[in-house]
């Protein structure tokens, strides 16, 4: 859509220059519709992993640790409801 946007207002004219700066702003659009096309987002949000995680420290893995180990954590059991 922005594409076909695009190639509309490049033959197109509108009164004081309209049609120029929403060619401009689509042409900005277009490329960066191509860029985000390119990019892998699984790589981007790799790069950011177990950063926030090391700040906390080798205290929070022990913790989750021993959670593992004994099935604790995680969301409570619900509550039976009566009939």
């Amino acid at each position: 859509m922005i594409d076909e946007a695009h190639r509309l207002l490049a033959t197109t004219t509108l009164p004081e220059g309209r049609s120029e700066r929403a060619y401009e702003l689509l042409t900005a659009a277009v490329h960066l519709a191509d860029d985000l096309l390119a990019q892998s987002p699984a790589a981007a949000l790799g790069k950011k992993g177990g950063k926030v995680t090391a700040k906390r420290g080798p205290d929070y893995y022990s913790k989750i640790s021993a959670m593992r180990k004994t099935h604790a954590g995680g969301r409570p059991p619900s509550k039976s409801k009566p009939n």
